[in-house]
Formats: structure tokens, C-alpha cells, sequence
């Protein structure tokens, strides 16, 4: 068996020796056999004189030929035994190439079961003529797509040249280039001169079409819904505004969003220059689009400053919960920006006891030896490194002190991938005048212990009290005695209160179903389209064991992918056991159609194949 990085965890390259330095692709996209073909050509340095080997990740890879691309030199290689997880290690002899810097070129092709992309039938999509394929590569899929050093310590640029059938638009994680017709088919070509790992790497294949959102901004989608994406995400150019107003210039030049086909399994995917976005956050009032926030804020957290392996994977989605509710506190008040955090903490709490507050993965800098990092996917990293960010500004003196830190922070290490170690080292630096505040932290407790975090910050919890109310009043509420309840008690709350309202209740002891039936009675839950309203009111009937939930909760678990939805559904499912084999049953029906990383964490939810 390869061995894997002493640097990561979870990559076999080691670019200490020889170094990617930039990709450009050449591919086919071949429907009918579910493949990308082509070629990857690496630019590579040396940065030990006396390396001979380049070490690549790869995953199911077909290779049909490596070359000096200069010479045409054909290059020995070697690929090591596949591990489920990991793939299989590429070792590049280069005895025969004495410069420092030169170029690879790898023939391949992908396999139809490549782990970072999904195949849909035309059937499959809202227009349903054509076919549609898109990526997912985070965190370790790239391999499975490119032959690649797949690991985040890596920043390349790249360039790409992609053909596709008649009626289909390819899009990528770069700037368009320009696009050429060849005989049946459409040459689109792609630029990415800013430095990336290589988990954003991105592509989509459909029958797409766009409308302009703002000025550096466009929205993608098949044409049966992009005026409705475009009225959702009218407020992408605020966003992007606010975002430079705490973070510094956006350097990516264009800003797009892509409306996926349902089965995509995350809210969304911060690919650059080109967002990812699932469906559900289509619900017709703005009232999810801070899915989009997040995304924006991640142009700076995760793309530029980048974590430099997935066991500081914090210092990407913690940072980037933390600017996301600095943007919606700047667009609606800081009021908006506590119940966002109160929320984050209750999200947080569930996801400990489902896990477990002993399990290893949920410190919040984790050992990943041996772990895929799908495995240890989670909300602790955006969460607990969110409250992590709190508490250390509320230590130095609040946002007039820590929002110039941030901003010092961004500049400094722009274009880097980093590690734990090196944030401390620079916030105790930038902190000098004020380093003993510092002693009161814990950072054994924060980083390195499982559970919930060591300290709970004091949230403003004004935009709360409505809906603890409400919940305090329904679970007290005797069923035996007179309905104190109104079909109006629901006006005045926004769509994240409601949300939040039936997340507190969730809390709770499961409610009696006369009660769940009451609700929907006054309240008309069961019609609300909210896909984030809809889902804590599937789960409420679940775990009280509502007959009337079960069949729409199954269909809300095989119409959309999203794993931060189809996840607790099924483990919800589980628990009741009269349920569970119908729940299985449905899942071994629909599995082939939901994207790889979601049917293997949801078989793992099941039991299945323990």
C-alpha cells in the first residue's frame, strides 16, 4: 500500500519535492458513456533538486499515456493499490528531466462511477430534452476527475478547453474565454489565473441560460427557472458590496451563481467565480439567499486564505459563518446577526448529540489519520469555529477591534493555505498591545476537545423572545382544555422565525400528534414551501410518530439531495423502528441518482451493510 503525505493526512503528493504549479485541461464530455476524456497538462517545479518522482492523487482513473510535453518523451509511471477512500498514489518517473520547471501531459479518462461527478438523464432535469452533468470535488473528489496533488496545501491556476454537444453550455470555475463551434460540437474555454486548490475545481454541462443579477453578476440555470433564481438573488451585488467593506477588494472579477438540478447535495458550493447552489433555496421571498452570503464570504475565507489540510478545515467554514453574519448584521442590524448565531448554536448542539460529545470528529481541530474527510463533515467546523471567532472578538474588544484584525488578516495570508497554528501566532502578534487577554483562553479546550465548545457567548436574543413564547405556549397547551391558539400567530413572525420556532420545539419532548394536527390545522404547515420551514416541520411529525408525515417525508428525501436535509430524515426515519425498513427500502430505490458523497454518508445514517 502508497503511503499517504506526512504533510496531509489525506493525499499521497508531495509537492516539499515537486510542485504543481498550474493545470490546463483538455476534454470531451461523452454522455452516453458517462465520461470526461482528455488530457491534463501540469506545469511542475522542482523544489527538491534531487526528486525523480511526481506524486499525483488519482481515483478510478483510466491512463492511457504521460509525456514530457516539450520532448514528447514518453514518462515511466507507476499507479499504487487503490485504497476505498484515498485512490490510488501516481508516481511519475522524472530521472530524465534535469529542469527545474516543465510540463506533464497525462491522457485519461474518468470512470462512469468518478466519485466528483454527477450524471443526470434528461428525465432527470426540469427541461428534460437534454442531459446535465456537474462536479462536486470537495474535499478529496478532484482525484477522481484529474489526476492532481489533491490537497489544499496546493494553490494552481488553470486553464481549460471543454467540448460538448449541440444545445449544452459548459461552465466552469473560472472566467468564460470564449466558445467555438466545431462541426457537432462547442469548444468553451475557461481561465482561472488566480491560485486555487484543487477541490474548486468545477464543472456543469447542461441546457443552461442566464440572466444579469448586477454588475459582476449573472444567474445560471435550465430556463424553467432562472427568472425565479433571478428574483432571488437580487441582492447578490449588496452582498458582494458589504463583503469588500469588511474583507477588501474581491479579486475574482466575475461573481455567478449556478441553480443546480435538485439531487445537489449541499445549500451551496463556493466554486469561484462561479457559485454552486441548490434549489431549495428557491423560496420565493429572499428568505434563504443568506445561503449566498456565505458563499460570497467564502471568496475571501476558503478561496484566498485557505486551510491547508481538512483537519484545519475551521479556519474555511468557521471564518466564513463568521463574515456571513457580518454581512447580514450590516444589511439588517446586528439584532439579524445574534438570532443568525442563536440558531448556528442550536444547530450545533443537535449535531453533538447526534454524533456524540465524546466522538473525536467533533473537536474542532480533529485528527483525520485514516478518516476520509467526508467522514468527518459536520456542522462543528462552521459552527464552533464561528463561536470561536466570537468569543475572541468579544475578548479583544468587540467588532471596532477584531474587524481591522480580519481585514489584516485577509491581506496578509491572501493566496496562502495555513494552518491553526498560524492564525494564533499572527493574532497574538497583531494583539501584542493587548496579549494578555489571551491567557484566558483555552485553546486546548476549543481546538483540541470533543463536544460542545468550553464557553457559550451572550447572543441578543431579541428576534428570539416571539418564538420562545410560542413554543413555551404549545408545549403547555393541555389538548383536553379550549385551543388558546389563532391562524394569525404566525403573521407577524418572518420566514426564520417560523424556522426557528419549530427549531426550539424540536428541542422539546415530542409533541402529542393532537397538537402537530392543531398546528397544521390553524397554521396550514403542511403546504409551506420554505424548504428549511418544511423540513423541522417533517422531522416534528416524525419523531412524534405521525402517520401523516411519513409519506411526504420520503418524497421530500428523494425529490432534493441536500444532505443537510436528507440526512436527519433518515436518521430520524431509523430511530422509528415500525418505519425504518420502508425508510431503507427508499434509499436503495433512489441511491443511484443522488451524488456519491450523499449515498455513502446517508448508507452509513442507515446501518447499512454493518
Amino acid at each position: 500500500m502508497s503511503r499517504l503525505s506526512p504533510a496531509d493526512p489525506n493525499s499521497y503528493s508531495r509537492p516539499d519535492q515537486v510542485m504543481v504549479l498550474s493545470l490546463h485541461l483538455k476534454w470531451d464530455v461523452d454522455f452516453s458513456r458517462k465520461v470526461v476524456s482528455g488530457t491534463a497538462t501540469l506545469t511542475v517545479d522542482h523544489k527538491q533538486k534531487d526528486a525523480t518522482h511526481l506524486i499525483l492523487d488519482t481515483r478510478d482513473l483510466t491512463i492511457k499515456s504521460v509525456k514530457d510535453e516539450e520532448t514528447g518523451q514518453v514518462l515511466q509511471y507507476t499507479l499504487g493499490e487503490a485504497h476505498p477512500n484515498f485512490g490510488s498514489q501516481m508516481k511519475i518517473t522524472l530521472s530524465s528531466i534535469v529542469k527545474k520547471q516543465f510540463k506533464v501531459q497525462i491522457e485519461y479518462e474518468t470512470s462512469p462511477k468518478c466519485s466528483a461527478l454527477q450524471w443526470l438523464a434528461p428525465e432527470q432535469t426540469a427541461g428534460k430534452q437534454h442531459p446535465y452533468m456537474f462536479s462536486q470535488c470537495q474535499a478529496i473528489h478532484c482525484r477522481s476527475l484529474v489526476p492532481c496533488q489533491d490537497t489544499p496545501a496546493v494553490k494552481i491556476t488553470y486553464t481549460a478547453e471543454v467540448n460538448a454537444s449541440p444545445g449544452l453550455v459548459v461552465l466552469m470555475s473560472a472566467l468564460r474565454d470564449g466558445e467555438q463551434k466545431k462541426g457537432s460540437s462547442t469548444t468553451f474555454r475557461f481561465r482561472q489565473p488566480v491560485p486555487i486548490p484543487s477541490y474548486l475545481i468545477a464543472i456543469a454541462v447542461g441546457a443552461l441560460e442566464s440572466r444579469q443579477v448586477g454588475p459582476r453578476s449573472l444567474v445560471w440555470s435550465e430556463k424553467e427557472l432562472v427568472e425565479k433564481a433571478a428574483f432571488e438573488f437580487s441582492e447578490t451585488e449588496t452582498m458582494l458590496k458589504t463583503a469588500e467593506s469588511l474583507c477588501g477588494d474581491y479579486v475574482w472579477g466575475q461573481y455567478d451563481l449556478l441553480i443546480l438540478p435538485p439531487s445537489f447535495p449541499y445549500g451551496g458550493m463556493e466554486n469561484p467565480c462561479l457559485t454552486f447552489v441548490t434549489p431549495t433555496l428557491l423560496a420565493g421571498d429572499r428568505s434563504l439567499a443568506d445561503v449566498v452570503a456565505h458563499e460570497i464570504s467564502h471568496s475571501w475565507t476558503g478561496n484566498l486564505i485557505t486551510n491547508s489540510q481538512w483537519e484545519h478545515f475551521w479556519l474555511n467554514e468557521g471564518f466564513t459563518m463568521f463574515v456571513e453574519r457580518k454581512i447580514d448584521g450590516r444589511m439588517h442590524g446586528e439584532a439579524t446577526r445574534n438570532f443568525s448565531a442563536i440558531g448556528g448554536w442550536k444547530d450545533l448542539a443537535e449535531c453533538i448529540r447526534t454524533r456524540g460529545e465524546k466522538d473525536p470528529l467533533t473537536c474542532l481541530v480533529p485528527d483525520l489519520t485514516g478518516v476520509d474527510p467526508d467522514d468527518a463533515f459536520s456542522t462543528v467546523p462552521y459552527e464552533k469555529g464561528h463561536t470561536f471567532l466570537w468569543y475572541l472578538e468579544t475578548l479583544v474588544g468587540g467588532p471596532s477591534e477584531f474587524e481591522p484584525f480580519l481585514k489584516a488578516y485577509l491581506d496578509k495570508f491572501k493566496y496562502q493555505s495555513i494552518t491553526s497554528e498560524i492564525f494564533r501566532s499572527f493574532l497574538l502578534e497583531y494583539f501584542v498591545d493587548k496579549k494578555d487577554v489571551f491567557d484566558a483562553v483555552d485553546w486546548e479546550a476549543w481546538w483540541h476537545t470533543p463536544g460542545m465548545p468550553p464557553i457559550k457567548p451572550k447572543f441578543d436574543e431579541e428576534l428570539a423572545h416571539v418564538c420562545k413564547n410560542l413554543r413555551k405556549r404549545w408545549v403547555e397547551w393541555d389538548p383536553a382544555k379550549k385551543c388558546p391558539f389563532h391562524c394569525d400567530d404566525l403573521r407577524n413572525m418572518t420566514s426564520n422565525q417560523v424556522r426557528e420556532w419549530l427549531a426550539q420545539l424540536l428541542e422539546e419532548e415530542p409533541l402529542p400528534v393532537i397538537k402537530l394536527e392543531k398546528m397544521d390545522e390553524l397554521y396550514n404547515m403542511s403546504s409551506r414551501n420554505n424548504s428549511e420551514i418544511k423540513f423541522r416541520w417533517l422531522r416534528l411529525g416524525l419523531k412524534a410518530h405521525w402517520n401523516n408525515s411519513v409519506d411526504e417525508a420520503l418524497k421530500f428525501v428523494t425529490e432534493q439531495g441536500r444532505m443537510k436535509f436528507v440526512r436527519p430524515i433518515y436518521r430520524d426515519f431509523y430511530e422509528w423502528k415500525e418505519m425504518r425498513q420502508q425508510a431503507v427500502a427508499v434509499y436503495e430505490a433512489n441511491k443511484d441518482s443522488m451524488m456519491h458523497v450523499a449515498a455513502y454518508v446517508v448508507a452509513k445514517d442507515l446501518h447499512i451493510n454493518e
